[in-house]
């Protein structure tokens, strides 16, 4: 979709847009948003972040999904002067320096490998990052940023985010701080609740398996779908990547398949050499996490927006 494209369908008489969503926990679905509740969205963040008119914005993401769609209507809402890129692995090859920009973890790294885009990413005042988790690494290049960057918490049927967490300076932390108009709590099952009335008409029990603090704040631990029960033990595949990442460089992803014994097993899909990916595997995870499966894939399946396809993973192994 363009900007115009997008444009027309915002001033049209209807009081909502459509939207996809990213694909990354099933198939993509396109759905319908109030306008309204986009702009208390837009109004939000902005006051957050303290943006004011004049600002400038980047949009460098897909018109198609939220996070970019949102990016306009924080323009529209405050203000903002919106410039635009092609959206890309480089969004800062020829952008000058910008107030404000969203970008997805793929856009931050690439830029922080060339000396240009680099410097060009730590003048931005206020950088948030979502779409994709953080890993140690690349959290440990942000660190010294001298303006705030920040990492997102949210999703489509949340209108973009409805947190952040400070990835850099005094107030970094593991911990997510939502908005003030947002509360949030946990379900039987310690899946995330989120109760934000400006943005979602009703309370928005999610997958993600979290931990709160009594001042509200909230850290995810992975997604209940992402749980593998093997033998009586559940599994959390994204707490076995977070182990994995510092020691293992290949791309790879924790999934599962059955097992007539245990009821699931651990699977590992990886683009790197089987037996040394195993010997990683045995170094860094206690037994109960060790994958039983280790297959090569030329490529780990990824959704459009470069999120891990954990539905494909998991067909994969199955399959195998």
């Amino acid at each position: 979709m363009s900007l115009e494209e997008f444009l027309g369908e915002w001033n049209n008489s209807s009081d909502y847009v459509r939207v996809q969503t990213s694909g990354s926990t099933g198939a993509p679905k396109q759905m319908l948003v109030e306008k309204r509740r986009m702009l208390a969205s837009a109004r939000i963040t902005c006051d957050f972040l303290g943006l004011k008119e004049g600002d400038t914005a980047l949009l460098c993401m897909p018109l198609d999904y939220i996070a970019g769609k949102m990016m306009v209507v924080r323009s529209i809402e405050r203000g903002l002067r919106l410039m635009t890129v092609e959206p890309s692995g480089h969004p800062l090859a020829v952008t000058p320096c910008v107030t404000f920009a969203a970008m997805v973890p793929m856009q931050v790294y690439n830029s922080l490998q060339v000396p240009e885009e680099r410097e060009r990413l730590r003048a931005i005042r206020h950088l948030i990052i979502g779409g994709g988790a953080i890993d140690e690494a690349l959290a440990e290049e942000l660190k010294d940023f001298p303006n705030a960057v920040w990492s997102t918490y949210g999703m489509t049927e949340t209108l973009s985010h409805i947190a952040l967490r400070r990835l850099n300076g005094p107030e970094a932390s593991e911990w997510y701080t939502p908005f003030p108009s947002v509360k949030v709590s946990l379900s039987d099952e310690g899946c995330l609740i989120i109760d934000a009335p400006e943005v979602c008409a009703e309370p928005l029990v999610t997958n993600d398996i979290a931990e709160l603090t009594q001042r509200g704040r909230f850290r995810i631990l992975g997604r209940k779908d992402n749980v593998i029960c093997s033998g009586g033990i559940k599994i959390q595949a994204e707490e076995v990547e977070r182990q994995l990442k510092s020691r293992l460089r290949v791309p790879h992803i924790i999934t599962k398949a059955p097992d007539p014994k245990f009821g699931e097993r651990v699977v590992i899909l990886t683009e790197g050499d089987v037996e040394e990916v195993r010997t990683v595997c045995q170094e860094v995870l206690p037994k109960y996490q060790q994958p039983r499966d280790y297959i090569h894939v030329d490529r780990i399946p990824l959704t459009e927006t470069g999120k891990p396809a954990r539905r494909d993973a998991e067909s994969i192994a199955k399959k195998r």
